[in-house]
């Protein structure tokens, strides 16, 4: 056993993968996927009478991936140059009585490869999901807990007014919501099998190909396309862009983490977890290595869709150049976008730690100069808002030169002489009184109905039984 991979990895594959999505998308799954639509077009095939009942239930008691060596499909896969027919053969060969010639029948391979890969996704969806509504949990629970905790907001890397560090989490929060929203929309669009045939045309299943795959994949909890999506692969793209999408928030959270825990900013810090050591020779340390490792997954699922556009350029109606692109990225942006889901709601689940007396101070480092806007707008009644802009700047600028605080600078410039009292002064040039609406906005992100994304258990329950068209809202209130 010598895996390279890092996803497999036994030094690195704890973090740079997940138990469940590896299980997904590991072989043994995959088969079973591909013994489960021929099992399901066999039971629909005998329904409909068009290949003996004994055989459908042949295919059934012996299509089980445990009654398969998998090492030797791999052999035999390389030896016929084809991915599913050492699997064909073998189940086959597991039926007794012949029965085993109606395996496979008037379908193709692409069929069975792309609506099993169709079904792992099913799989996966439901745990995305999952974990991100619990990666929002926990922050709507930050988000409320310091709606009211003030704090620098930047702007290209600078200091440029208060807000509250509950109103920055909030927007995390509502951008989560929106991807909930679209894994939502997305489900009906992309839980749909191909049983088409070798071009699309189910010309193999006869009269009644459009009946077969639709009863086929109703009994899978999928949907049938209008047309074959062999070569039309917009459905395997919105899945891994959807976990794109989300990966890239959560790339840009565990970002936000790293630089708010700069010693030099210090506001924010992960937990520290027990035995934990920073670096191997530096004893102080006390590095940021699960947003670290979040921000280096989310680019890698990022990476993946590189390929999986390329795997989109199909010549006419099937095309293996591309196509077995998606073989090696599709799993392997699920697998990392399932590691970085499980390290970020393992990092909030452990707690961050909120330095609100280190935000607080560092609303302060520029001498006041952060409440220059309000400053300005209340100097604008008098003078106008324009020219108010280029007084307050000019003051701002000779402060910052001379390095006296912005207060003293405003009180003594002879051309705002009679405007502001000192007490007036004191009062706009307190931080923690100029945040806005942002605990407003706060309660707004935690009270709006939401939609309840497709792929919880409800959902996956409803699909198994064809019910995948129908959606569940609700609302929920925090």
């Amino acid at each position: 056993d010598m895996p390279s991979h890092i996803t497999e990895s036994r030094i690195h594959g704890g973090a740079y993968s997940s138990p469940e999505f590896a299980a997904i998308f590991s072989d043994a799954n995959q088969v079973q996927k591909w013994l489960d639509v021929e099992t399901a077009l066999a039971a629909t095939q005998a329904q409909m009478g068009l290949i003996p009942h004994e055989a459908a239930r042949e295919i059934a008691r012996v299509a089980s991936v445990e009654l398969l060596d998998l090492d030797a499909l791999g052999r035999e896969g390389l030896e016929t140059g084809h991915i599913l027919v050492p699997t064909l053969r073998a189940l086959q060969g597991l039926c007794a009585d012949g029965l085993g010639e109606y395996v496979h029948y008037g379908v193709t391979t692409q069929d069975i490869l792309d609506t099993g890969l169709i079904l792992q996704i099913r799989d996966a969806w439901g745990l995305v999901v999952q974990r991100l509504r619990g990666i929002r949990g926990h922050l709507l629970t930050l988000a409320l807990r310091h709606k009211h905790t003030p704090m620098v907001a930047r702007t290209h890397g600078q200091h440029a007014l208060p807000t509250t560090f509950g109103y920055k989490v909030a927007v995390w929060v509502d951008e989560i919501d929106r991807h909930l929203e679209r894994f939502e929309e997305a489900y009906a669009r992309v839980m749909v099998g191909n049983l088409t045939g070798a071009v699309g045309t189910l010309a193999g299943l006869g009269p009644q190909g459009l009946e077969v795959q639709r009863r086929t994949l109703e009994s899978l909890g999928l949907s049938a396309p209008l047309s074959s999506w062999h070569s039309a692969r917009d459905r395997i793209l919105e899945a891994a862009w959807l976990l794109v999408q989300a990966s890239a928030t959560l790339g840009r959270v565990a970002n936000e983490i790293y630089h708010l825990q700069r010693t030099e900013i210090d506001e924010v810090r992960e937990g520290r977890r027990a035995g934990q050591v920073g670096s191997s020779t530096m004893p102080h340390k006390q590095n940021p290595s699960t947003v670290d490792l979040i921000s280096a997954l989310s680019r890698l699922v990022r990476a993946q869709m590189v390929a999986l556009t390329d795997a989109a350029f199909q010549m006419h109606e099937r095309d293996g150049t591309t196509w077995r692109i998606e073989w090696a990225a599709l799993p392997e942006l699920f697998i990392y976008a399932g590691a970085l889901l499980a390290r970020m709601e393992g990092l909030l689940q452990a707690g961050l730690q909120v330095r609100e007396a280190r935000m607080r101070s560092n609303l302060d480092l520029l001498g006041g100069l952060i409440l220059s806007e309000r400053v300005m707008l209340a100097l604008a009644p008098r003078c106008g808002k324009q020219t108010a802009h280029h007084l307050v700047h000019d003051i701002a600028l000779q402060a910052q030169d001379a390095g006296v605080c912005f207060r003293d600078a405003l009180l003594g410039d002879p051309r705002l002489r009679g405007c502001f009292s000192a007490q007036t002064l004191d009062d706009l040039l307190d931080p923690t009184a100029y945040t806005g609406l942002a605990a407003e906005m706060v309660d707004l992100v935690a009270t709006k109905a939401r939609p309840r994304a497709s792929g919880d258990g409800a959902e996956a329950v409803m699909a198994t039984q064809g019910n995948t068209s129908q959606s569940l809202y609700a609302t929920e209130g925090m």
